[in-house]
Parts: C-alpha cells; sequence; structure tokens
C-alpha cells in the first residue's frame, strides 16, 4: 500500500500539519478493519510502506496516542487492533462505597457491573475498557477489566494509620475502597489520624494491593476548616495557583486604563446598580431600566433594560496562562465562608468585578421590552460604565415592598439618585413574571438554607433564606439577557454552549405518573409527553393541597439534570427553545466562551442590526473564537463535570459541617418530615435546624415493612402503619459518625405511639426478604476509617464477621512487614480468581520487592475471596 496518501480521506489534513506524513488515525483503522486481524507495528510499517526514521517514529507515536485515546488496543502478542472490532466496551468507572462498581459506557449503553474484585483494579472515575464477562445474580451485564485507558487520580487524600508498623492510608472517598500502602520511610512523619495526601506510585494490581508516597500532611482531623481542604483534594478541584497564572495576574494594572476605554460605548452617564447578596466580593452584572416613551398608549411604552456584565474576555485572552486555568477550573466553588475562585482575585474580586463608583468595561446586553413581557429587539456592545451604588437584595426589598417603613424611609433618601430606576426595574419585573407564567416555565418552590458560623469555625446556627422580590427581579433580568444571548447566536449560526435541560426520562415519567394516577391526579397524556406548561399547570391545581410538597417533591425528581452541550436541545424547565449562560463570566467558563462568540461578531465586518460598534477594530475570528463544535462539545462535557464536581464537593462540607453540629445532640428528639422512601429505611430532614439523616428500616416499629416506590412510602405487614414522603414524624438521634458523614436516627415515643390506621390498599406484596435489606448509607455517606469508629452493637453474627476482618488484616499486614524485612523474598500466596488487564500502561515493571505484598481483606490476593463483600443493588 505504498499509495496510502491516495486512499487517505484525511491525506490533505496530515500534509498541511507535518512535512513528512503519514496515514491518519481513520486510515490506520480503516486498514485494520479491513485486514481482518490485528498488526503489529512492524507489519504496519512494510504494509504502508513507510522507509525514513521520521517515519517510522512518527508512527510510533500516533499507535501510542490511539491506544491511549482506547482507539486501538495492544495485545498480549504485541499487536494492535481496533477496539470496536474486540467487542470492547470504553467507559468511565463509577465506584460504591461497598466494593461493587460501573463501567458507564461511553455510547450510553447500560452500565456494566464490577464486582468488588474488578473494582480493586481501578479507582472511581478512572476510564477502562472492559468485556462482557455474564450476567450477575441480579441479571445485570457483568464485566471484568481489559485495560485501563486513563487514571483519574494520581494522588488520594485520606486518613493516616498504622498497623504492624506498616502505614497506609484510608481514602476519604467513599467510593475508593482500597487502602493504599505508604512506602516504607515516605509518610511524611504523618502522624496517626491525620488528613494525608498520598500520591500513587503501584497502581493496583490483581495481586497487590496500591502502593504510594505521603507528599503533603493536609491537617488533624477535625481542625476547623478541614473539611474544606479535604475536599478540595478528594474532588481534584485545582487551588492553587500555576506561577505563570500569578505572573500574568501581577501584570495587570489595579484600575482600568485610559486605552482600553477607547472604542467603546460610554455608558458612564447611567446608573447603573450592582445587587447582590450581603456577603459578596465578585459582581458579574449590574442593570439599568428605564420607561420607553410613547405617544400612544396602545403601540407605545415598555422599558429599555441595560444588562451589563463584567467584560472579562478583554483581558482572559486565548491561550494565555490565565485562561488555560479557568478552563481547568471551570467555575468558582463557593464553599460555606470560603471561595474558590475560577479567576485570580485581582480580576474576580478588583479589576473584572464591577465595583462600585469605579470605571470598568462590560459587555452590555441592551432590551426593548414591550409592556407585555415581550423582547421586541436587542444590542450587544462593549461599553465602560461606572456603577453609581452597591446595593443588597435585602435593601432593595425592603424599599420597593415595604416603602412605608422606616427602614426603607432612610434607604430611600441614601439612594434617592437611583431609586427612580430601581422602581421602573421592579415594574418590569412584575410584567417579565406575569409573561412567565404565560410562557408557562416550572416554578418549584425549595428551601435554601445558610450556615452562621460561631467561634472556631463551629456551626452555631442553620438559618432558612427567603428569595425577596429583589432576588426575582435579577434572575429575570438575567434570564432576559441570556434568552437574547442565545438567540442571538443562533441567528447569526456561531457554534456556541447551549444550556440544556431535556425533558423527563420516559421511566421517570412512567414512575410519576404511576404516583400522581394513585392520587386522582394526572399529566398530560398525549403522544408526545407533557410539556413544562403542564408541569406548571399542575403545581397551580395542587397549591392548596396538603400534599403539596409531597407532590412537588415528586415532580422534581421525574426531571433531568441540565448540562452544556453545542447541541441546542432547548430548556425544558424554563420553556425556551434556546438558552445559554451569559452573565457570569467571573465564576463560570461558559458565560466567557459565550461572550468571545458575541465580540467575534463585534470584531467582525459582518453586517447585522444586533451590535453596535464605536470603531472597533476588526480582528480575525481565529484570535477571538477558534471553536469549532467538536471542540465546544468537549468543553460542554468539561464545564459539566466540574459544575457537578463543585456541586458534590460543597453538599460534602456541608454535611461534614453537620455532622460536628450534631455530635453533641446524640440522644435528643426532634420534628422532622421523611423527605426520601427506599427499600433500606426513610430519610428525614429536622425541621428547625435542617439536617437530614436516616432512619434504617430495622429502627422501625417491630413490622415487615414492605418497600411501595409508587406511593413513596413504607408499609407495615402486620401492623399497616405506614411511613411516606412528605410524612411529619418525631426522631431521636441515634448516632453521628463523622467519617462516614452520616446521622441515623430512630423514631421517638411520640412517633411510635401514635395511634395506627386502617391498612392502607395499594401496598405491594413484597417478599419479606425485600423488606429488610442490609444497612445501606445516607445520602452523604462515608466508610468508617480503621481507627477512631464509631461505636454501634453488632449482632453476634455481625461481630464474629468484624473480627475475622480484623484478623486477616492483620496478618496481611504482618506478612508485608515480614516480607520487606527480608527484602521483598516472601511468597505472594494464592492465585488471583480475575483476569489482569491485557497489559499495565506503558510503566515498566518495578522491582519485585516494591510491589509484593498481600493486599488487604477480602482482595484478590489469597487463595480465597471470601473476605470480599457481597455486592448490593446500584442506588
Amino acid at each position: 500500500m505504498a499509495d496510502w496518501q491516495s486512499l487517505d480521506p484525511e491525506a490533505a489534513r496530515e500534509a498541511e500539519k507535518y512535512e513528512n506524513p503519514i496515514p491518519s488515525r481513520e486510515l490506520i483503522l480503516q486498514h485494520l478493519a479491513d485486514r481482518g486481524s490485528p498488526a503489529s507495528r512492524e507489519q504496519l510499517v512494510e504494509e504502508f510502506g513507510l522507509t525514513t526514521e521520521d517515519q517510522l517514529e512518527a508512527l510510533r507515536r500516533r499507535l501510542r496516542a490511539m491506544e491511549r485515546d482506547a482507539q486501538l488496543i495492544y495485545t498480549r502478542r504485541g499487536t494492535y487492533a481496533p477496539v470496536d472490532k474486540l467487542d470492547l466496551i470504553l467507559g468511565r468507572i463509577s465506584g460504591h462505597r461497598d466494593g461493587f462498581g460501573f463501567l458507564v459506557p461511553d455510547d450510553g449503553s447500560d452500565d456494566l457491573f464490577m464486582s468488588p474484585a474488578q473494582m480493586r483494579l481501578v479507582f472511581d472515575g478512572d476510564r477502562a475498557l472492559a468485556r462482557v464477562s455474564g450476567l450477575d445474580r441480579r441479571g445485570r451485564r457483568e464485566g471484568v477489566i481489559v485495560e485501563v485507558v486513563s487514571r483519574a487520580h494520581e494522588s488520594i487524600v485520606g486518613r493516616y494509620f498504622e498497623e504492624g508498623g506498616i502505614g497506609f492510608v484510608v481514602a476519604d472517598n467513599p467510593k475508593i475502597q482500597q487502602e493504599v500502602l505508604v512506602t516504607p520511610g515516605r509518610n511524611a512523619n504523618a502522624k496517626i489520624g491525620q488528613f494525608v495526601e498520598v500520591k500513587i506510585t503501584h497502581w493496583p494490581t490483581p495481586r497487590f494491593q496500591p502502593q504510594g508516597d505521603v507528599i503533603e500532611v493536609v491537617g488533624n482531623y477535625m481542625a476547623p476548616g478541614m473539611e474544606i481542604d479535604v475536599a478540595l483534594r478528594t474532588y481534584d478541584i485545582p487551588h492553587v495557583w500555576p506561577e505563570a497564572v500569578l505572573k500574568e495576574a501581577g501584570k495587570l494594572k489595579p484600575e482600568v486604563e485610559e486605552k482600553d476605554k477607547e472604542k467603546r460605548i460610554d455608558l458612564r452617564d447611567l446608573p447603573f446598580v450592582t445587587i447582590d447578596g450581603e456577603d459578596a466580593r465578585d459582581f458579574d452584572d449590574a442593570v439599568f431600566c428605564e420607561a420607553k416613551p410613547g405617544k400612544l398608549r396602545l403601540f407605545g411604552g415598555g422599558w429599555k433594560l441595560y444588562v451589563a456584565i463584567a467584560d472579562v474576555s478583554s483581558y482572559v485572552k486565548i491561550g494565555s496562562a490565565l485562561d488555560a486555568e479557568a478552563q481547568v477550573r471551570g467555575n468558582s466553588v463557593y464553599f460555606p465562608e470560603r471561595v474558590i475562585p475560577m479567576l485570580p482575585e485581582q480580576l474576580s474580586n478588583g479589576l473584572c468585578s464591577l465595583n462600585p463608583k469605579v470605571d470598568r468595561l462590560a459587555m452590555v446586553c441592551e432590551m426593548t421590552i414591550s409592556k407585555s413581557g415581550e423582547m421586541t429587539d436587542y444590542q450587544f456592545y462593549e461599553a465602560v460604565i461606572h456603577s453609581k451604588a452597591r446595593l443588597t437584595y435585602n435593601k432593595v426589598s425592603t424599599m420597593l415592598e415595604q416603602p412605608k417603613t422606616s427602614e426603607a424611609k432612610q434607604l430611600r433618601g441614601e439612594y434617592g439618585d437611583v431609586l427612580p430606576h430601581l422602581k421602573q426595574l421592579y415594574a418590569l419585573y412584575k410584567v417579565l413574571l406575569g409573561a412567565r407564567h404565560t410562557r408557562g416555565a416550572i416554578d418549584f418552590e425549595t428551601q435554601e438554607t445558610r450556615i452562621i458560623f460561631g467561634s472556631e469555625r463551629k456551626i452555631a446556627e442553620i438559618r432558612p433564606t427567603t428569595r425577596n422580590d429583589a432576588h426575582k427581579l435579577i434572575e429575570e433580568c438575567m434570564l432576559a439577557a441570556n434568552v437574547a444571548t442565545a438567540e442571538f447566536l443562533k441567528k447569526h449560526e456561531i457554534p456556541a454552549l447551549y444550556r440544556v435541560h431535556d425533558g423527563p426520562p420516559p421511566e421517570r415519567l412512567e414512575k410519576l405518573r404511576a404516583f400522581l394516577g394513585e392520587l386522582g391526579l394526572s399529566l398530560h397524556k398525549g403522544k408526545d409527553g407533557p410539556t413544562p406548561k403542564d408541569y406548571q399547570a399542575l403545581l397551580e391545581t395542587i397549591k392548596d393541597r396538603p400534599d403539596y410538597h409531597l407532590i412537588q417533591t415528586v415532580m422534581l425528581r421525574s426531571l433531568s439534570q441540565a448540562v452544556y452541550s453545542a447541541d441546542n436541545q432547548g430548556h425544558f424547565g424554563l420553556n425556551y427553545e434556546a438558552y445559554t449562560h451569559f452573565t457570569s463570566p467571573i465564576r463560570r467558563y461558559p458565560d466567557l466562551l459565550t461572550h468571545r462568540a458575541i465580540r467575534s461578531v463585534i470584531h467582525s465586518k459582518q453586517d447585522t442590526p444586533h451590535v453596535r460598534r464605536a470603531g472597533a477594530m476588526t480582528i480575525p475570528k481565529a484570535r477571538i473564537y477558534p471553536y469549532d463544535e467538536a471542540t465546544l462539545e468537549q468543553l460542554g462535557e468539561q464545564c459539566s463535570m466540574s459544575e457537578r464536581r463543585a456541586d458534590e464537593a460543597t453538599r460534602d462540607v456541608v454535611n461534614w459541617l453537620k455532622c460536628e453540629f450534631m455530635k453533641d445532640r446524640v440522644g435528643e428528639s426532634f420534628p422532622g418530615v421523611i423527605t426520601a422512601v427506599t427499600g433500606f429505611g426513610l430519610f428525614v430532614e429536622l425541621t428547625d435546624i435542617y439536617v437530614e439523616g436516616l432512619v434504617h428500616v430495622t429502627a422501625l416499629p417491630g413490622d415487615y415493612y414492605h418497600f411501595d416506590p409508587v406511593h413513596h412510602r413504607l408499609a407495615g405487614e402486620r401492623t399497616g402503619r405506614s411511613f411516606r414522603l412528605g410524612d411529619t414524624v418525631e426522631v431521636r438521634v441515634m448516632r453521628v459518625d463523622l467519617d462516614e458523614r452520616k446521622i441515623d436516627f430512630e423514631m421517638a415515643e411520640k412517633t411510635i405511639n401514635a395511634p395506627i390506621g386502617r391498612k392502607k390498599r395499594g401496598v405491594a406484596d413484597v417478599p419479606a426478604s425485600k423488606a429488610v435489606e442490609e444497612p445501606a448509607p445516607a445520602k452523604a455517606g462515608r466508610r468508617s476509617s480503621t481507627k477512631e469508629k464509631a461505636v454501634e452493637a453488632y449482632r453476634p453474627s455481625d461481630a464474629a464477621a468484624k473480627n475475622a476482618e480484623v484478623r486477616k488484616s492483620r496478618e496481611m499486614k504482618r506478612a508485608l512487614l515480614a516480607e520487606a524485612k527480608s527484602g521483598g523474598k516472601a511468597a505472594s500466596g494464592g492465585k488471583s480468581g480475575k483476569s489482569a488487564p491485557a497489559r499495565d500502561s506503558d510503566r515498566p515493571a518495578k522491582p519485585s520487592k516494591h510491589r509484593k505484598g498481600p493486599p488487604k481483606a477480602g482482595s484478590a490476593s489469597g487463595a480465597k475471596s471470601g473476605g470480599a463483600r457481597k455486592p448490593k443493588a446500584k442506588s
């Protein structure tokens, strides 16, 4: 195939990139498929007719890259084969706290169950190739790991312990069950019980545990602020600024330079204001509104709404260290009383923040809105503004909603120069809110809380927050700007990231309809499925029912999670055909990308009525917005991931703090509401202090309880007593386990002694074996550490099993110590019951004395695997 160039569909691209081109990835894959069998590198060199040293080296690098990207697999016979020809499945590993896990395929097919033995080869988040080995006892596809494509973690954070002279780290991430052995002499002088970060030097194999070196002692257990330091490392949230970023940020002036204000629309005379929370420090957005004059009331009137957004794209350039770090971070992370910003503070709190009484660069969306709330026109342009006031939600709410109070009169006097425009904003808000209801956007009522700290960063109070009209006013202004932006991107056919929210998945919709049917309610029954209007209409129908919050909760849980995607599919919840994020470029990377897309039009020669140019120079699009759809899709996945990562980390920190808050309240009773019902018990949120815990099914009043998923309840078989989502109960705090982030409740006497009604009909007849399952974690559960575990009662069988595990662990630690003393000549134990990866990545084999040593209890190293825990149902 010496004339491979004529067959290569990407020959022109390769010739443009390389002086001495070689076959493209596409041609290599096609050739291997046509060949009918795997080929070695030498065979490919001969078959493609490659001769020069440069070509041979380039092919070697390309094959390695294709192997890294899971396009090819390197077989044990030294040949390359296309992954899709070997019936292999590529995906991401999702671990479970009970030792088993799943491979989530990239192609969207059903998850592949991974046994505890297979999970000992990988960590949560790793990308791996697997093949289907059969069906497990529950009928699910079960797989075996063929090769680990990439590792999600270079290091693990957890608590350091020693046993028999051997150090090991128990991961804080509950989805990572392997203990990491610490290389002798590499513990960084960590003390037992301290949080440490351990860098993995030897990955787990079928015979050996992972091994690593402690690279940082994070701090003492229970030290103030430790919950955030641990979460940052557990969830791999970037929080240390690289030197290159600090260097670039250090070159920025503290204030806007005069030359940067040129060739922009000057709006410094308009009374813009920012409206944020009391503790906000970065101000993305400022607003101004004025009534639009019109002589004919029928056709005139309406408003001009100006939404000015910090012009981050003028400072964060493509290809800069600032941009690279912002992309990796994806978004700012807001922990209680601590922020991990996406941009350095010189930008986020300084030069980009729309602080009051200073000039700032802004990207402005100017909108014309009719008296009926319809957006009739919009324009985007680069501007310079001068915010007249830094207002808070509470101050604005007081001035607008309680104008006759003494506080309002004082505030109105203080902010008299901007008050007329605030009144116009308030009038516009009411019109936009009416348009929102007409449109049929879903409006759920949710309760948020704020943690108030006392001394030494301990929770003093958990306070509910209320959304006043000032919150909603700003929300409607931001929604309008985001919708105008999405329309702009569509109209100008610019590839971009949209905020996509799909409708309810069919299986969730089926469960919701079954639940509603039992209550005499229904959603739209047409072939096309329910619309947002149907959801909102149902919410309006049930708003006066006593079970309103119960029904709303079930409806909310039927919906999908919003994501970022280059493929615009609309936003179901807001009922928009197109929606994007434009208003927070200081703290969200997708918004920064959107600003660059708009700038690419402003600085082009394109004739459009939707931009204004004040002499803005023409700049090639590639310098401002060099993104195609494929690149944007990858960025969308990255930004969606970083958003979920931030949510999980902040939730983990809050759960940690709540456990600290409750540990001195064990034995006390509180009223609460059942917020979730599962086969293993009830989750209850305490009414006054907004803390959630688990009432395990075994802690319910004596009976066999059947889980009824349709009615979201546990029903007693003998007594007819039932516990349902939304029920009010009285619970007692039984146990608080900070290591597991778990709070256990039991029903208090007031609930136990309450009269039992007649057994309700419709309760599914579930076998008794289903009623009392093995204990499962609370929502924020964590695996207990080996040491300092909270005391709990065991049945004799539990105690025996626990003692057996401890004995096994100690035996293996002693064996490892003995091996270390003997120079690594100890025998290796029994055979593994599962197959190994096809090849151990590209890491050369390490000396066996550093790798040998029996793994922890239940691993695949021993002759028997009886120590492994049985897999439980996927939660």
